[in-house]
């Protein structure tokens, strides 16, 4: 079987990964951050109907009753096989009881021979988004740190702890993958991304354990026979089938879920099967091109540490 020569090739790779952290930070410029209506709070209404109504003459109908922009999605029930719109509103703008009936009425009224009913209004309080999206972040940091503790007390022998930090800096480079393709494919950012992240957190580093539990019997093994790269490159490799058929797998199913939700148009599950995608083909990656050669340029610099 053909070895490859990870390490070697290390400064290539992070060249590669910081370009595609320029082209990320460059299409958040160009295109900016959408937040959903879970983190910056407003107005999200659902309106079902089974005849053929315009999504654009339906939008401009219902900025016109409201006097104030709105976006407005279109999406299949699954369930019901209904059409479905889904209109949401800032939270700055808002939207009040009586102007939420006096919504209802004029649609009702207006597109009532398609069959237009009202499935769901959601109204969610600015300050209430601002606190979510603060929880959802404290929860990715606590996730990273419980990963730097498990690191460290299982591969004591491997400096546990220098194992942690450098994949949890290949979570962040993941993370971030993540974060452009929402921004890429234009999806506001909504529990969704916060369910990838912490979905990718788990799946990227599963992959670097295995890889660091190869290291650790190889070091058991060989000794000091090996130095830190060749060790490491040898992990990789054996690791290297295993990783690629995992990821291939998930990402099999993943692909299949983003067409049915495109022909159907049901966007609540491409905006996780899209960047779910991405994470992991940026989770093996990262694995096998960031966490392991920059666990090695750190072994590499303090000898002391694997020493001890």
């Amino acid at each position: 079987m053909r070895q490859f020569d990870f390490i070697g090739n290390t400064k290539k790779y992070f060249a590669f990964s910081i370009a595609l952290l320029v082209i990320a930070f460059a299409a958040m410029l160009i295109f900016g951050v959408q937040l959903d209506i879970q983190f910056k709070g407003g107005a999200l209404i659902t309106y079902s109907y089974t005849g053929e109504i315009d999504r654009n003459e339906f939008t401009k109908s219902v900025q016109e009753l409201l006097g104030q922009g709105v976006s407005v999605q279109e999406s299949t029930d699954l369930a019901t096989g209904k059409q479905n719109f889904v209109v949401s509103l800032a939270a700055s703008q808002g939207l009040t009881a009586e102007k939420q009936l006096e919504l209802t009425n004029a649609l009702g009224e207006q597109y009532g021979g398609a069959g237009l009913e009202t499935v769901s209004i959601n109204v969610v309080d600015p300050t209430i988004g601002n606190e979510f999206l603060l929880k959802s972040l404290l929860a990715v940091a606590f996730a990273a740190v419980l990963m730097i503790i498990y690191t460290s007390i299982r591969f004591r022998m491997i400096s546990g702890w220098s194992a942690g930090v450098m994949a949890v800096a290949a979570l962040l480079h993941d993370l971030l993958m993540v974060f452009a393709s929402f921004i890429l494919f234009r999806f506001p950012i909504n529990a969704n991304f916060i369910a990838v992240c912490l979905t990718i957190l788990g799946y990227s580093l599963n992959d670097t354990i295995v890889i660091y539990d190869r290291v650790r019997e190889n070091k058991r093994l060989y000794g000091n026979r090996l130095s830190v790269a060749e060790l490491m490159n040898k992990s990789l490799n054996q690791s290297l089938k295993r990783s690629l058929m995992t990821t291939i797998t998930t990402v099999a199913s993943m692909v299949v879920v983003s067409v049915v939700a495109y022909i159907y148009n049901v966007e609540s599950i491409l905006s996780f099967s899209m960047p779910m995608i991405i994470g992991m083909l940026s989770g093996v990656y990262s694995s096998l091109c960031i966490a392991c050669p920059l666990w090695v340029l750190w072994q590499q610099k303090h000898p002391e540490d694997k020493a001890k």
